[in-house]
């Protein structure tokens, strides 16, 4: 008699999605810049709901159901990143299955691209609430004022190695990475930014500035936010922040060199944004001393605001751009 073919079963969708963190996300030759938050997302908002689910069996009204009790729960643009990584793991899983057609239709988002669009800066009153309850949250604390201060991505902070900062001259040479467009490149530091590196204890065997055990960067973002918010709330009167997150602050030090006479098209390179245009493909001077003189003025100006003249306080209208 003929050999029986044995049947597999269906796969789940940890099985899955572990194949498409693997193969795709986390993928050894070219890893999204995205690794890290797209896993949060599975950990956090996806396992718990259908790891154990048949992955073929999760259908239009069960991801309808989700992203309306998450953004009940957590808001409109959670909502949409958790859409936009299913159909990115829909999506690549119908190339590699035949007959499987991904349940995520057009129309599906919670948000219009214009409502996406940052807009968000903090106001002078503001920053000092945050960067006083930044004094007392550690590792955590030191990650948010190096933010603000770099003017950089929340992710080249949390990962910034010991051996790419110089401490004594600020220099900080920010790796670039797999699928990355552009980055600042090579900026130094002001000197109240490498005060706060300074501060930082360095663990034995940890490459990271920003290390919380023997081999790993800080990575505890959520809950460490919605404990400075509470820090926060408490030293305002019992009055929470408007919500912001973490990027408000390059948005933040962006509004900021404007403010303190930075030329946009520096600015822009102290961001590590793409120059668009002529000028991006054949101006190919570094622009170190004038983005290291950018710094210098953001973190001046944000000296001012901290602690302003007697009688002056220096504020900034929100909607800045």
């Amino acid at each position: 008699m003929p050999e029986e073919t044995p049947i597999v079963p269906p796969k789940t969708f940890r099985q899955v999605s572990d194949d498409f963190l693997a193969l795709h996300v986390k993928n050894k030759e070219r890893p999204l810049r995205s690794a890290y938050e797209i896993e949060r997302q599975f950990k956090t908002h996806l396992w718990p709901r259908w790891e154990r689910r048949v992955f073929v069996s999760i259908g239009r009204e069960d991801i309808a159901d989700m992203l309306d009790e998450v953004e009940r729960d957590s808001g409109a643009s959670m909502a949409d990143h958790l859409l936009a990584t299913l159909s990115k793991m829909m999506a690549w899983y119908a190339l590699r299955v035949s007959n499987y057609n991904s349940p995520i239709v057009r129309g599906m988002r919670r948000t219009k691209p214009s409502e996406r669009a940052g807009k968000r800066i903090l106001s002078d009153d503001e920053l000092r609430l945050v960067w006083s309850a930044a004094d007392d949250a550690g590792v955590f604390g030191a990650i948010i004022k190096t933010c603000l201060l770099s003017a950089q991505r929340r992710e080249k902070v949390r990962t910034m190695r010991w051996e790419d900062v110089d401490t004594e001259t600020g220099r900080w040479t920010i790796p670039s990475e797999a699928r990355e467009k552009a980055n600042a490149g090579e900026i130094t530091l002001p000197p109240l930014a490498v005060a706060v590196l300074k501060s930082c204890k360095e663990v034995k065997g940890n490459p990271y500035v920003f290390a919380v055990s023997k081999d790993k960067a800080f990575n505890g973002f959520s809950k460490e936010k919605v404990a400075l918010d509470a820090a926060i709330a408490k030293a305002n009167g019992g009055k929470a922040l408007e919500p912001w997150v973490i990027h408000d602050l390059r948005r933040t030090a962006k509004s900021l060199m404007s403010r303190a006479g930075v030329r946009p098209d520096i600015s822009e390179r102290v961001l590590g944004h793409v120059i668009p245009g002529v000028e991006g493909v054949y101006d190919r001077h570094p622009y170190e001393a004038e983005k290291a003189e950018a710094l210098q003025k953001l973190a001046g100006l944000v000296s001012l605001i901290l602690t302003p003249p007697k009688g002056n306080v220096v504020t900034m209208e929100r909607g800045a751009a």
